[in-house]
């Protein structure tokens, strides 16, 4: 045993000290950091201010001037706040404070100036393709771009005895600022309104106090504490937990399969063995990697605490939680580091890798491919099976704890029962692999010459 926590303290040194740890370590937090800062000065770059000419065709005379006063810079930023306000509505407090007075600065700096669009109007009896063919015709360097044209329907203001009012028809040119759409979009919904509530003689703001249901903060009650609930953040749940049990896989388990390849084709694999077992070598190995992920894994679970913190949403993370995070990760880790191992100890190069990695690494990702389906319906079958099944089942158990429906204890003990039983095959299986395949050289194993070694072994 005392061989294993050697060859164990040497593989966790030597990865924990190598300068590429340690950049590897730091290159998300970095990009994160880069993307928070930068992408908003890139979308207000990429995003200039959109000036141009809409023309407009109205055959019912009511609509025009409502649309106008639609398109003003002052309108569409009024809209964008109120956008922006509702969304915030379902922010924590914290979240809300910060975002409070620099909100509209925010809204302009991510989506750029409102655009300043001119409103052409065309005669009632204006035709149609004639009109598309200025959108198409060209334009002096000097002179405004033609946007689009909206062609508003007879109908679009009285029903004429129809269950359903008209429309609108929009046409834009090739290579057309989406922005361009939506901005209409929205002046001709409000235009469309007004003129229908002043064809009925109808208040304007007494029709909108009538349909005005302010959504209620709904409270996640549990034993004995309650909060608020946080929708956008129990959806994302799922996936980060998953997320985490892959990543902290992947980073001990490449690694893992990593050295063992360099160790055997420089044959250093000989001379270790000379010292000690082939099963106190993978053992050692596993057990040294298995430290590196988790050290990875808590300085990771660290930050994301922190941040809970400073925005004081850390009530909203159940902190059983990071305990299954833990005990799942230990049990999944063993299951696929067995296998890294192994596949690591029969090739001779990471190219020959390649096809035996493939079905492992499908079977890695597919629980956090599955994450939102089985989080949005943790009780459902599919999701049952899943957390029942090895070698997934830890991922999908997880994603179920994770849920806002957690499974009752017994389904966990159940899984974490399977889970440990399938990393002790797992291992079983790999040590005969190991064994075997240290010392073999020349043509890459199938699948069916590694059943092979691990009978004779």
């Amino acid at each position: 045993m005392k061989r294993v926590w050697l060859v164990a303290q040497r593989e966790f040194l030597a990865a924990v000290m190598n300068k590429g740890f340690v950049i590897g370590l730091l290159v998300m937090p970095v990009v994160v950091g880069l993307l928070i800062m930068v992408m908003p000065r890139l979308m207000r770059a990429q995003g200039s201010q959109i000036r141009g000419e809409v023309a407009v065709i109205d055959p019912t005379g009511q609509i025009v001037d409502g649309l106008r006063a639609a398109l003003t810079p002052e309108a569409i930023t009024k809209r964008r706040t109120d956008v922006a306000r509702r969304a915030l509505e379902n922010a924590p407090a914290p979240v809300r404070d910060v975002a409070g007075e620099s909100s509209n600065a925010a809204i302009e700096q991510a989506m750029g100036a409102a655009p300043a669009l001119t409103l052409v109007q065309r005669a009632a009896t204006a035709d149609v393709q004639s009109e598309k063919g200025w959108l198409t015709g060209t334009v002096a360097e000097s002179a405004p771009r033609h946007l689009a044209l909206v062609v508003i329907h007879p109908d679009a203001v009285s029903q004429n005895a129809k269950t359903e009012y008209g429309g609108y028809d929009i046409y834009i040119p090739d290579n057309t600022d989406e922005r361009v759409e939506t901005t209409i979009y929205d002046a001709m919904r409000e235009a469309l309104v007004a003129a229908r509530v002043r064809a009925y003689n109808m208040d304007r703001a007494q029709v909108e106090a009538v349909m005005n249901v302010r959504r209620a903060r709904s409270v996640t009650v549990t034993a004995g504490t309650e909060r608020q609930t946080n929708v956008g953040f129990n959806r994302f749940l799922p996936f980060i937990f998953a997320g985490l049990l892959v990543f902290g896989i992947l980073i001990g388990g490449q690694t893992l399969l990593t050295q063992v390849i360099e160790e055997k084709s420089s044959r250093v694999i000989e001379v270790l063995l000379s010292a000690l077992s082939p099963l106190e070598l993978m053992a050692g190995k596993i057990l040294g990697q298995m430290a590196v992920s988790m050290l990875v894994l808590a300085l990771y679970v660290g930050m994301g605490l922190l941040m809970l913190t400073s925005f004081a949403m850390l009530g909203l993370v159940d902190p059983l939680l990071i305990v299954y995070l833990i005990v799942f990760f230990l049990v999944g880790y063993l299951v696929f580091a067995s296998v890294f191992a192994a596949i690591g100890a029969a090739v001779n190069e990471m190219r020959e890798a390649q096809s035996l990695m493939t079905p492992i690494m499908l079977l890695l990702m597919a629980p956090w491919f599955f994450a939102q389906p089985i989080g949005r319906d943790p009780d459902a079958a599919f999701s049952v099976a899943m957390s029942l099944v090895p070698p997934v089942n830890t991922f999908a158990m997880m994603v179920r704890l994770a849920s806002t429906t957690p499974p009752p204890l017994w389904q966990v003990g159940l899984s974490l029962v399977i889970g440990v039983a399938s990393a002790i095959a797992c291992m079983w299986f790999a040590a005969k692999i190991f064994k075997v395949g240290l010392l073999m050289h020349g043509k890459p194993p199938t699948l069916g010459t590694l059943i092979k070694w691990a009978r004779m072994a």
